[in-house]
């Protein structure tokens, strides 16, 4: 399904809430919406980091702020891979999760180094749902970190869902498994339910 019209941050809300989610494509960034079935979700209590991950925990080196720079986040995610010129996060897109973020709903979680910001992740908050939106990383490992601190924030606000839409290889790393849809819409309603914030 796709939209002509300009990305609202309300649209954001009714779209998550009912289990679809917003990706651009083309050149003109034309806003299509999605609905994956299967649905990948990262199971967030039995999440373990790897091993070679854990010094760079233990020394704390990076510095993990929450919320601090969320719109330059999203730049970076939405920076062309080295292996794809092409990116699905659209300046609209930018605008729309931006005013989501002002609202209160969207977070990111940002890795520093000293001043400089070295890795992150963004995503949308509803109830006791997180839906995990792309990340990023300037210096090895910063995602990483981050998304360790993000599955400790859940863990600490009881969230019950952490959606991460499709299944890939990067997904697979954090432990993301699929689910049918009719499963998937079953756990983000009970989720929905959940009376949380995110920080």
């Amino acid at each position: 399904m796709s939209s002509r019209n300009p990305l609202t941050a309300e649209q954001l809300l009714y779209g998550y809430a009912n289990g679809v989610f917003p990706m651009a494509e083309g050149k003109r960034g034309r806003i299509y919406w999605y609905a994956p079935d299967p649905r990948a979700i990262i199971p967030i209590y039995t999440y373990k980091p790897q091993k070679s991950l854990r010094p760079f925990i233990n020394q704390k080196k990076f510095d993990i702020r929450f919320n601090t720079c969320f719109e330059q986040v999203m730049h970076y995610c939405a920076a062309p891979r080295k292996d794809d010129d092409n990116t699905w996060i659209s300046e609209e897109i930018i605008r729309a999760y931006t005013q989501l973020h002002q609202m209160g709903f969207a977070h990111s979680v940002e890795a520093f180094e000293g001043q400089e910001l070295v890795g992150g992740l963004y995503g949308v908050a509803l109830g006791g749902a997180f839906f995990g939106e792309s990340m990023f990383y300037l210096k090895p490992n910063a995602s990483k970190v981050a998304f360790y601190y993000l599955i400790e924030q859940l863990k600490r606000q009881a969230f019950e869902l952490l959606d991460t839409q499709f299944i890939n290889d990067n997904v697979e790393r954090y432990g993301a498994v699929e689910v049918a849809r009719e499963e998937y819409m079953l756990l983000l309603e009970k989720a929905l339910l959940k009376q949380t914030s995110f920080l």
